[in-house]
């Protein structure tokens, strides 16, 4: 069965698709693969998600940006901040798409799912919808005591009529009692052989912590560990500074920052000869998540050694901030993709630590999970869901015990216990 050719075509059958999974089954491996597919047939594709990072890693941008939505939480807020009514630019652009894509939809709250469909309503949106991801991994981000509420909870979600995908063959680890860990952790049904495994997983730590990646819960954790382990590396470090584009003169410093963040890019990438290295995307020669040591920093490139032995000359790669708007093309009004920020920066950061968050989408060797910064539902079978093998993972002993780690939202458990028993297409 070819599961992009089968999407596709439902798609093409104008029926909205929800495509899920657990992580590392390909999930945005076949969102591109359907998004090219349109592509290459001339057709439009918003590539969308709530959060900026998560835009950013699509090529695309925020629902709020979008749809237009401002700061707007719901669509009783749209109405406050009067921006409840769609201008006519809005939705000349809504309507000359071919296919939404929305990314990461499980930090999609109900009310911001509400305000998407309002404006594919008053747009007279005549598309499709491809909401992709997991609810059981991370949920939408709330403030304070405020209740969290999924996408799925809407009427809106209800009035789609999603045809669901559910993605169950696992690449990113071949080890089977490793896979069966990670459902019982998705699940968070930890039975006394999940917790005997997750015993046998914490291990002493290597003398040589560059040979391994910690994982962190926080920023600054991760920050302040690549500080220290850069610093105690012999040699002079290099700092490579990201080199902007601004291409919209209504664009300031702040978009700038806005965007380095979203993107993953520091201002400035220091680095040293012997410091190891992750790539932050993916190539015909690496992939988002390998690991490798700088051997060589030239002018204009640099040379990364990757565990296999293969040396990457590396060149600053442009990342691109884009947004629909209306231009005159040929003389014709028309909707196009424009660019508005372009950076340039190698595709790599330094693989001492990283956040958890910032590790969504890679596939990790040489692994340490710090435990004990685990607060999130979910968040610990996202940390542990990067690890390629179990024999290159390690976990720091937490302080509390492993169902406190393990925990998801209920309503989030029993909606994917609901979808994977009616799903269209199991691949």
């Amino acid at each position: 069965m070819n599961i992009v050719k089968d999407i596709v075509a439902k798609l093409h059958a104008k029926e909205n698709v929800f495509l899920t999974g657990g992580a590392g089954v390909g999930k945005t491996t076949v969102t591109r693969q359907i998004i090219e597919t349109y592509v290459s047939h001339g057709k439009k594709v918003a590539r969308l998600a709530s959060t900026g990072m998560a835009a950013t890693l699509l090529g695309g941008q925020t629902l709020h940006s979008f749809f237009d939505l401002g700061i707007a939480k719901s669509i009783a807020d749209l109405e406050l901040r009067r921006k409840l009514e769609i201008t006519k630019k809005i939705r000349k652009k809504i309507v000359s798409m071919d296919l939404i894509v929305v990314d990461e939809i499980s930090m999609v709250s109900a009310e911001l799912f509400d305000m998407l469909r309002l404006r594919l309503l008053q747009a007279e949106f005549n598309g499709v919808l491809l909401a992709v991801g997991d609810f059981l991994q991370l949920p939408p981000v709330v403030r304070g005591e405020a209740a969290v509420s999924f996408a799925f909870e809407s009427e809106s979600w209800q009035r789609c009529s999603f045809q669901t995908v559910v993605l169950t063959t696992m690449h990113r680890t071949q080890d089977e009692a490793f896979i069966a860990l990670l459902q019982a952790v998705r699940f968070a049904q930890l039975t006394p052989y999940c917790l005997d495994y997750l015993e046998s997983l914490i291990k002493p730590l290597p003398s040589d912590l560059s040979s391994v990646t910690f994982l962190f819960g926080k920023n600054r954790s991760a920050d302040e560990h690549n500080i220290k382990l850069l610093g105690a590396l012999e040699g002079a470090s290099h700092r490579f500074v990201t080199e902007t584009v601004v291409h919209d003169p209504r664009l300031g410093t702040k978009d700038v920052e806005r965007f380095l963040e979203e993107a993953r890019i520091p201002k400035e990438l220091e680095l040293k000869v012997g410091a190891p290295v992750l790539f932050t995307r993916n190539a015909w020669n690496y992939f988002n998540g390998e690991r490798g040591r700088v051997i060589a920093m030239g002018v204009h490139t640099l040379s990364i050694q990757k565990e296999d032995g293969n040396v990457v000359t590396l060149e600053r790669m442009p990342f691109h901030k884009t947004r629909w708007d209306e231009k005159i093309v040929h003389g014709k009004r028309t909707v196009v993709e424009e660019v508005l920020i372009t950076l340039y920066q190698y595709p790599i950061v330094l693989a001492f630590g990283i956040t958890i968050h910032k590790s969504q989408g890679m596939s990790l060797n040489d692994l340490v999970i710090e435990c004990n910064e685990i607060f999130a539902p979910s968040q610990f079978y996202v940390a542990l869901s990067r690890a390629v093998s179990p024999h290159r993972l390690t976990l720091i002993a937490p302080r509390r015990a492993w169902h406190h780690l393990c925990f998801v939202h209920q309503k989030a458990l029993d909606f994917v216990r609901e979808i994977d028993d009616n799903a269209d297409v199991l691949g």
